[in-house]
């Protein structure tokens, strides 16, 4: 997690006003606000690849892709923070009229860097296993060709996966969706080629 912006304890009503105002993200927890990082140009175009091919899959369905400016609280812990991509089947669950905080994802995607993977994989993971609607959680590495995958089982365990072959396919199966390496990487240059 970045080095918070304020020194002194926050509320999250706090948060959220100076939040709506801003002109950049910020995470949110325990009193504290913490600035986000942009974005490189790689991480954008996977982004856009998973948003567009999940957009695709589900836009008849009543399921809804958002891309990375929709804020998320994990009611559970108290964090706010804004995944690369989420999807959500169940009706939409908003934490107040503003309607720009979600609280019930069914699957978070996280595309990785070098300053927040360790933290994506750790400490932000143990906040999502805290929402109890979502199934999978899926990280995408940008320096090779990597996903992996978490599902949530009937014992609340996860499930591990991962595919590193452009040719192979991601199942998610609570939201009957899949996508190709392929297209995740899609315009992405790999260091070394």
């Amino acid at each position: 997690m970045p080095l918070p912006l304020e020194s002194h304890f926050i509320t999250h009503e706090e948060y959220l006003a100076i939040e709506r105002e801003a002109d950049h993200k910020s995470e949110y927890f325990n009193g504290e606000i913490f600035a986000m990082s942009g974005a490189s140009r790689r991480h954008n175009l996977m982004v856009v690849n998973v948003l567009a091919g999940l957009h695709r899959q589900l836009r008849k369905r009543p399921c809804e892709v958002y891309a990375s400016d929709m804020r998320v609280k994990v009611s559970a812990t108290g964090l706010y923070t804004y995944p690369d991509v989420i999807v959500v089947c169940e009706p939409p669950q908003l934490e107040d009229k503003w309607k720009d905080t979600l609280l019930n994802p069914t699957v978070v995607i996280e595309v990785l860097s070098k300053s927040t993977e360790s933290y994506d994989r750790g400490a932000k993971f143990e906040h999502y296993r805290a929402i109890k609607s979502l199934s999978d959680y899926i990280l995408i590495a940008q320096d090779k060709y990597h996903v992996e995958c978490y599902v949530r089982q009937p014992d609340n365990s996860w499930l591990f996966s991962e595919a590193k072959e452009l040719h192979e396919t991601i199942h998610i199966a609570s939201v009957e969706c899949e996508f190709a390496l392929e297209d995740v990487y899609e315009k992405v240059e790999m260091v070394g080629e």
